[in-house]
């Protein structure tokens, strides 16, 4: 203790010790250097989760907004089209910003013939029976079920869905009934002279409040004609990428307000 407290004055009152400080110092360094590098590998690791929990977040929202955009999309084929046929009723008969919220495929059903998936968006969000559900490239199915923590939802292909269509190019409307197969859709309520062809836009015609009206539904893939019936054969190719999308928008048309939070209970949801 004698021996600090002269090293500590002697220290203090002259300049004789400083090479041996600087010595010491020298040894010491490598010791400290060791000593701080897990602090600083600490600090990097630190830094480089957060950089890239950032840009994890910001790519996600990219996502979800490009995913929105493309879908609002959709719409301009059908606008042009009802544009060029219906210019003076333009305003009342073409409506714009339906609300949209973002889900994500959880699992899919394997049952034959059963064209149902299931997403993770439920009631609490506001999410409830017959909402039409789209991916980016169109209509996807509707919500079957509408459980707390997640929904079902029902293929357009399943052979128990029929969704209301009209034709883009002229406005004729029927119905397109599921066949169990997820590239193919029938058309099988459209006589034999019926002014439709190879290549021709389906899109919802907004009747029966579900769907929306001017979301692509599918693309007409062959017609022929059988002129000992009445009816022709007609089949369509589903616009939706329904075997591969992940992700998925349920639509509220544009009188609903989609809730901005989780709701408290089922009552909450919209009507």
């Amino acid at each position: 203790m004698l021996l600090s407290l002269g090293l500590i004055f002697a220290d203090q009152y002259s300049d004789k010790l400083s090479p041996v400080r600087a010595f010491l110092s020298v040894l010491v360094y490598p010791v400290e250097y060791v000593a701080d590098v897990p602090s600083q590998l600490l600090n990097s690791l630190a830094d480089d989760l957060d950089s890239y929990q950032q840009l994890f977040n910001k790519n996600k929202k990219l996502k979800n907004k490009e995913l929105i955009n493309n879908v609002k999309l959709l719409k301009f084929s059908a606008l042009e089209a009802e544009n060029i046929r219906l210019r003076s009723l333009l305003d009342s008969s073409f409506k714009l910003g339906e609300q949209f919220l973002i889900t994500e495929l959880m699992s899919v059903s394997l049952a034959p013939y059963e064209h149902v998936v299931t997403v993770n968006k439920g009631s609490r969000f506001g999410v409830h029976d017959g909402q039409a559900v789209l991916d980016a490239k169109g209509i996807v199915g509707q919500v079957k079920q509408a459980l707390p923590l997640n929904s079902q939802i029902i293929l357009i292909t399943d052979p128990n869905h029929a969704i209301p269509v009209q034709l883009n190019r002229n406005g004729l409307q029927t119905i397109a009934l599921g066949t169990g197969q997820l590239n193919q859709l029938n058309l099988p309520f459209l006589p034999n002279n019926t002014d439709i062809k190879k290549g021709d836009l389906l899109i919802t015609s907004g009747l029966g409040g579900v769907f929306p009206q001017g979301y692509p539904v599918a693309v007409v893939e062959s017609v022929v004609e059988q002129p000992s019936k009445p009816f022709a054969i007609i089949k369509a190719k589903p616009t939706a990428v329904l075997n591969a999308s992940r992700e998925f928008l349920i639509v509220w048309n544009s009188e609903q307000v989609v809730p901005l939070q989780p709701l408290e209970s089922k009552k909450d949801a919209p009507k």
